[in-house]
């Protein structure tokens, strides 16, 4: 078959690697994965001990692959996720695809001449996945080897990349400090998240037995490690958590309740890219609907926990927070361990380091502590613009703030895709749905627009993305709250029926997941 004479490498076997794998296997191609860890799983595969999905387990499923019976939990806990990820794999029998240990440091575009890149009109060329006037080159270093003095690095050329390299992982945001204020004048340790979560529970434990840890930041991984840390090691030496920027947290009860709303009937009230005159009005119309329900979750937050009390009433809208898929969910007994001293809160502005802990903002004395944790994200962009050898291709993703088309192609970057990237309140669901499209496009089933299009409608959902940004929230993701109108469009792409329900109210008013498109042909 023509298809197995094309190389397709995928690099890495978290989520998106493993979907990526198995469709292109379905497909009739012969993957080879590369992975840098000795383990499938991704961000799964080393994380905290108290962490767990965030998402209500029906939506984070495979489409054709159930959860096991005896996982009963809405929320199953990261053992349960990677062993579901593990199960995955052997079913599919990705594990034969995969070399482990071995981390790609770079890709080149190898091709006839540069110039060709500017003058095409089409994507490599052709609108298709595989080009007759470029190929890719894998530099991969292989550390598997233990009586190795040093890693070797072999070379691969392959007809097509998939870049499964998440968001979430190997480059650390460390904020910059001014000069004899950073981590280097104090006497404690100072970590990321990221190595915090790599260590073995025991040595975690170990590590932050009787000692004052003040966490920074105040998303997941930030709430998640200050409520772990709380709960260890108790009032006696209480965890402080210092923050910028409050976020809504929501208790696990009400996720449900948001997750059912993402239906075709709340995709009226969002503005899409592009929309027609009567698209456009109905949304003005039916947008307070959206309004309303947003305020009434702000309301029952407030009236439910002390807020106000602690300065944790953030100053953006509820729905706002969704569509940035910025969830973050009540760790057990947070509110609790603040009462009972285990957890402080602090708002400020700015902090600096000094010999015995942190200088904050607006506060006459040090914050003493023995161990600072920084859970201030990840750079993402600057991870995958590193991935490149090629200025060029740099330039691309740095300038663009990473726009793709169908949320994983880049105009301007032949033969290659990008799986796993685009925020999502439910990773998994979204991702497949673009492994699937992607496979599609890999058989030869449709081809891509010519570049000039696609750069449009790149555009349009920019566009879209600065007007949802008005209200000042700092990050936009619009088709989080339009998934099932991105879902529309793959299906369009992929010659697919859009329409997955059996009746008109279910089709309207019922919440579509993975479920609803396990049968794609």
């Amino acid at each position: 078959m023509e298809s197995e004479k094309k190389r397709i490498a995928i690099i890495g076997a978290g989520i998106s690697g493993l979907m990526a794998c198995k469709y292109t296997l379905e497909k009739g191609f012969n993957p080879i994965v590369f992975e840098a860890r000795s383990g499938i799983g991704g961000v799964w595969s080393q994380t905290i001990e108290s962490t767990k999905l965030q998402t209500p387990k029906d939506f984070y499923q495979f489409s054709d692959f159930s959860w096991p019976r005896e996982v009963k939990e809405t929320y199953p806990d990261h053992t349960q996720v990677l062993e579901y990820l593990h199960a995955y794999a052997l079913h599919f029998n990705i594990f034969p695809r995969v070399k482990f240990n071995s981390k790609v440091t770079c890709i080149d575009y190898v091709t006839s001449s540069a110039a060709d890149l500017h003058s095409w009109d089409l994507w490599g060329g052709s609108g298709e996945p595989f080009s007759p006037w470029g190929k890719w080159r894998l530099t991969v270093r292989n550390g598997q080897n233990p009586s190795a003095s040093a890693p070797t690095d072999q070379v691969y050329q392959v007809d097509f990349v998939i870049l499964c390299i998440g968001r979430y992982s190997d480059l650390p945001n460390i904020p910059d400090f001014p000069l004899n204020k950073g981590p280097e004048v104090f006497n404690g340790k100072v970590l990321h998240s990221m190595d915090y979560a790599a260590m073995d529970d025991d040595v975690a434990a170990d590590l932050i037995k009787e000692k004052r840890v003040t966490v920074i930041g105040f998303q997941k991984s930030a709430v998640d490690i200050a409520a772990e840390v709380a709960n260890k090691n108790g009032a006696t030496h209480p965890c402080t958590l210092l923050f910028k920027t409050a976020h809504w947290i929501v208790p696990e009860y009400l996720l449900p309740l948001v997750f059912q709303g993402l239906n075709r009937f709340t995709e009226l009230m969002i503005h899409k890219p592009g929309e027609g005159f009567f698209i456009w009005l109905l949304a003005m119309l039916l947008s307070p609907l959206l309004w309303i329900f947003s305020m009434s979750i702000e309301c029952y937050l407030k009236y439910m926990y002390p807020l106000k009390k602690y300065n944790m009433v953030p100053t953006h809208r509820f729905l706002k927070q969704i569509s940035s898929c910025m969830f973050t969910v009540l760790p057990a007994n947070f509110y609790d361990r603040i009462k009972d001293g285990s957890l402080f809160l602090k708002k400020s502005q700015s902090f600096s380091f000094c010999r015995n802990g942190l200088i904050v903002q607006g506060e006459s004395k040090p914050l003493l502590s023995d161990i600072v944790i920084l859970a201030t994200g990840y750079k993402s962009e600057e991870k995958l613009k590193n991935m490149f050898s090629s200025t060029l291709f740099q330039k691309c993703i740095a300038v663009s703030s990473t726009p793709f088309y169908r949320e994983c192609i880049h105009p301007q970057i032949p033969q290659l895709a990008i799986l796993g990237y685009a925020d999502s309140p439910a990773i998994l669901y979204s991702t497949e749905m673009r492994s699937k499209w992607l496979a599609h496009f890999l058989a030869g089933n449709f081809t891509l627009p010519t570049i000039s299009k696609m750069e449009e409608n790149v555009m349009e959902w920019e566009k879209c993305k600065r007007r949802d940004e008005k209200e000042s929230y700092g990050r936009s993701c619009v088709s989080t709250l339009l998934q099932i109108y991105c879902n529309d469009q793959l299906c369009k792409d992929m010659g697919c029926n859009s329409r997955r329900k059996n009746w008109f109210l279910a089709e309207l008013f019922a919440a579509y997941g993975p479920k609803d498109y396990k049968d794609l042909s």
